[in-house]
């Protein structure tokens, strides 16, 4: 699987995304510069990482959906590679109109960095395979705006299509108002986009992915997407 890490002015978990593709799954990855333009069949995952991509400026990821690379990502995505946009990459997407919703502020205006739950709601993805629906899994977020937004049409239109993938919930799996970290609509932490190949999430997999850092329940989001793209390959698709 060939993956590429894309590097933003202001980026901080491009070495640990790298980390994660490289070093814990084994798999050639690569650094991509947003100055730079690629083809669509040069990589079979693109991860957008977190951090402060142009300094936030405007708002979480505005200004990075106009770098050039971020042409090359939407060709990809329409080509149906798998794209993983994490905290602020995750923004970025939304930015870029690959995912639908908007991110604001956290609810109470400051910065949250600390272990939450979260309750998966779709094992059906690239992403998600070696997940089962239901389960409850523990991984760490870092942002100031964190706080999904999507109008009543466009969510019901998420829902219905299983397009909410992670939800914050407590130890217990419940889903509620205390659990929500930010004030998200309706607990949502990561989403699918429709042709299920693009996965935005505000948690960091990365973060928890090897047993040094205490925890590796994240780790299963990038064996999926192995699995998933070892399977595509075995199957000729």
């Amino acid at each position: 699987m060939k993956c590429a890490v894309i590097m933003f002015p202001g980026s901080n978990c491009d070495v640990d995304c790298y980390h994660a593709c490289r070093d814990v799954l084994g798999q050639p990855t690569e650094y991509v510069f947003h100055k730079e333009k690629f083809s669509p069949g040069d990589f079979d995952l693109i991860v957008l990482p977190g951090g402060f991509s142009y300094g936030d400026y405007l708002r979480a990821g505005a200004i990075a959906r106009f770098s050039p690379a971020m042409d090359s990502v939407v060709k990809a995505a329409e080509a149906g590679k798998l794209i993983l946009g994490i905290c602020n990459g995750f923004q970025i997407l939304l930015e870029a109109k690959l995912l639908p919703g908007a991110m604001k502020r956290n609810r109470d205006l400051k910065f949250h960095c600390h272990d939450i739950f979260l309750r998966v709601e779709n094992s059906n993805t690239p992403f998600t395979g070696l997940y089962k629906k239901g389960e409850i899994i523990k991984m760490r977020i870092a942002h100031g705006e964190g706080n999904y937004f999507a109008d009543r049409d466009t969510m019901e239109k998420l829902k219905a299509r299983g397009g909410v993938v992670f939800t914050y919930c407590d130890r217990d799996g419940n889903v509620t108002e205390e659990a929500n970290p930010n004030g998200s609509v309706e607990n949502i932490a990561g989403i699918v986009s429709e042709q299920g190949n693009v996965l935005g999430m505000m948690p960091h997999p990365e973060r928890c992915a090897e047993d040094i850092l205490g925890n590796t329940d994240g780790r299963r989001v990038f064996e999926s997407i192995l699995q998933y793209v070892e399977g595509s390959v075995a199957h000729g698709r």
